[in-house]
């Protein structure tokens, strides 16, 4: 395994006895040059986990182990500055994720001036490279973040991520603030650099189907845990988590012949609060299937088959 999370768990205490399970004892590993697709709702704990994973939030409990090496619970500047050149990260927002006040040229030598302690005039070459290979030119070199769209904003945030060459990227919803023409862009840019540059990539994202085309594997979490994981194909065309299943469902065809004959699905309800948890599966609330033992006893993640894990106890062995 390149990274492997283990009971990783992130807790935030927001009250007196109010504490938030956003990620709660999350088993997850990555191998080299692999895409591991995270999806699940808003307020699942997707990004929280990514950002606990690569040390953006201190760890509430368990290790991350990348490369063999167990990483610090809490990072200081100097752990920041040791991992840039191997873990890196692309933010959702394009917008609110690139300095105003900062050329792009700055932007993405940054990564290179901290770790090199270059000068800017030194970079030029190798920034003008990415910008190339994220599909801009030098032309934009001097230009500010507010000069430019959504997808080139997310492009030069890909370019800034990759220009240090990283063993590990997370992509956090890159794609979610841009058009659906742009999407697509980006998702086949992104897929050409893994094939090119060997990359791994943690990509969290809502569109199951854009998750199942850049992925070989795809993990499903919901309220903080996580209930599926499998092959990117068998998660998306045989779901076996109920949960999974009205995920799946509810996700546009974009093939009308096809939209017409699926039948209804959509999950009801809203998803409960992730504060001071309470026992049992977490999905039963919403679950057409939830039996007795659901509500009282919470589900552990099993083997159930090669390749696919599930946290279930409706769903056979």
């Amino acid at each position: 395994m390149l990274i492997e999370a283990r009971n990783l768990r992130k807790y935030f205490t927001i009250g007196k006895n109010q504490t938030v399970h956003a990620v709660d004892d999350v088993s997850l590993g990555m191998a080299t040059n692999e895409v591991l697709g995270l999806v699940g709702e808003s307020g699942s704990g997707k990004t929280t986990f990514g950002k606990t994973l690569i040390g953006l939030h201190d760890k509430s409990g368990g290790e991350v182990v990348f490369e063999g090496k167990t990483l610090p619970a809490t990072y200081t500047a100097r752990d920041f500055k040791q991992q840039a050149d191997k873990i890196q990260i692309i933010f959702q927002d394009p917008y609110s994720s690139l300095n105003p006040r900062m050329t792009i040229h700055e932007i993405i030598a940054e990564g290179l001036l901290i770790r090199e302690g270059c000068s800017l005039s030194s970079t030029r070459d190798r920034v003008v490279h990415w910008l190339e290979r994220v599909g801009l030119s030098s032309d934009h070199l001097s230009r500010y973040p507010h000069e430019f769209s959504g997808g080139q904003r997310q492009r030069a945030g890909i370019a800034r991520a990759l220009i240090v060459e990283p063993k590990l990227v997370v992509c956090d919803e890159p794609i979610s603030a841009l058009d659906v023409s742009v999407q697509a862009q980006v998702v086949q840019l992104l897929s050409d650099l893994k094939d090119s540059m060997g990359l791994s990539m943690l990509f969290i994202a809502h569109d199951l189907s854009m998750v199942r085309y850049v992925s070989d594997r795809i993990a499903v979490m919901y309220l903080g845990s996580l209930i599926e994981l499998g092959k990117a194909d068998d998660v998306y065309f045989e779901p076996m988590h109920p949960y999974t299943k009205l995920l799946v469902s509810s996700n546009p065809e974009p093939d009308p012949e096809l939209e017409r004959k699926r039948e209804d699905a959509v999950i009801t309800g809203e998803i409960p609060s992730p504060v001071n948890l309470k026992p049992g599966c977490r999905f039963a609330g919403r679950c057409p299937l939830a039996e007795t033992r659901c509500r009282e006893e919470r589900p552990l993640l099993r083997q159930i088959a090669t390749d696919r894990q599930i946290a279930c106890h409706v769903v056979a062995a």
